[in-house]
């Protein structure tokens, strides 16, 4: 590119990489964000064991080498995420990044995963701003709405509240994410013209591609379409997911013949899911957890230089036989299932 975006800090960036980074316009905001976002999720012991100074050390790589949107949430580690960013971030000039997190869902525990009230809301948002050690967050997000008993709670609490504190200067845009699509739809209705942004996850995949169906309503509303999870929170990886990852089995079965052949053939399965994750034309920036160096890397890899002819082979390869034998494309209701029957059982 030959512009420098706005977040360019001379002495900080390594300037070659930011030119070679693509920016796209972040919905009506006038934010210019970075086409890769470093997503935490994965700076928590939510995908193993992390230490803390290599967690530090991958958010470093990814902001000199241009990538200037990172997202986070309380649920990540229960604050752990939000912690270690914030330690990151000490050492980075504020005006080179722009940082989102989330309200509404906290602990492990069924009976506090979830809370959208109002003053829940603002309490996190304070705690959030004296974790991540900033005086105002770019963009807070309502997390995972479909869990809501009621999509009321979100409208005439959740975001009043975030838009009383946006007007107090403590935030400056106002997102929304969920799993399913189409509770997203419907919040998204219920509220016209009240969100910026909006975060959909493991739904551009290469084994579900459900997220093009809604770009254009998306696009209508004006929405910054934040793309998320092209890994499938790990599906997607010679590692695989982590024990607790919601899909069906026989899912995580083809995936795992997927990985099994990749690595025969000393090609790793991530770089080829975040190659597909980030061809959709439409959303603003794509984001991908990375918890170490050689996961940027590996990640920037795919989008700076592309597929080498083997993992092209590869990739053809599983897209021809192994990735149509998927039945379940995606595991929508699995987990809303779950915590209401967990949610009874507690309850009686």
């Amino acid at each position: 590119m030959d512009q420098l975006p706005a977040t360019f800090v001379q002495g900080f960036h390594d300037e070659a990489s930011v030119r070679k980074m693509k920016y796209v316009s972040f919905g009506n905001t006038g934010l210019m964000v970075s086409k890769i976002s470093l997503g935490t999720g994965t700076l928590s012991k939510f995908y193993g064991d992390l230490g803390e100074k290599e967690g530090v050390k991958a958010v470093h790589l990814a902001l000199k080498k241009g990538i200037n949107y990172i997202d986070t949430a309380p649920y990540y580690g229960q604050g752990r995420s939000e912690e270690i960013l914030g330690q990151a971030l000490k050492d980075v000039p504020r005006r080179a990044y722009y940082v989102a997190t989330k309200v509404g869902r906290y602990e492990l525990e069924y009976d506090k995963m979830f809370d959208f009230s109002a003053q829940k809301t603002r309490a996190s948002v304070e705690k959030s701003l004296a974790l991540l050690g900033v005086e105002c967050i770019d963009v807070v997000q309502i997390h995972d709405v479909e869990f809501a008993a009621d999509l009321n709670v979100i409208w005439n609490e959740t975001l009043p509240t975030l838009e009383a504190l946006k007007a107090e200067g403590k935030l400056k845009y106002i997102g929304v994410s969920a799993y399913p699509m189409d509770p997203l739809k419907k919040v998204i209705s219920g509220a016209s013209g009240r969100f910026d942004t909006v975060l959909c996850y493991c739904r551009n995949t290469l084994i579900d591609d459900s997220l093009k169906e809604y770009l254009p309503f998306f696009k209508a509303n004006n929405l910054a379409v934040i793309c998320a999870s092209g890994h499938g929170m790990g599906l997607l990886t010679n590692a695989g997911p982590q024990p607790w990852h919601p899909a069906q089995d026989q899912t995580k079965q083809v995936c795992r013949e997927a990985a099994e052949y990749c690595k025969q053939h000393g090609v790793e399965l991530g770089k080829l899911a975040m190659y597909h994750f980030i061809q959709l034309e439409g959303p603003s920036t794509f984001l991908s957890g990375m918890q170490s160096e050689e996961l940027v890397d590996i990640n920037l890899a795919a989008f700076f230089n592309g597929l080498t002819p083997k993992e092209r082979e590869v990739l053809d390869y599983l897209n021809d036989r192994v990735f149509p034998k998927v039945t379940a494309k995606n595991w929508e209701g699995i987990e809303v299932e779950r915590y209401w029957s967990a949610m009874k059982s507690t309850s009686n």
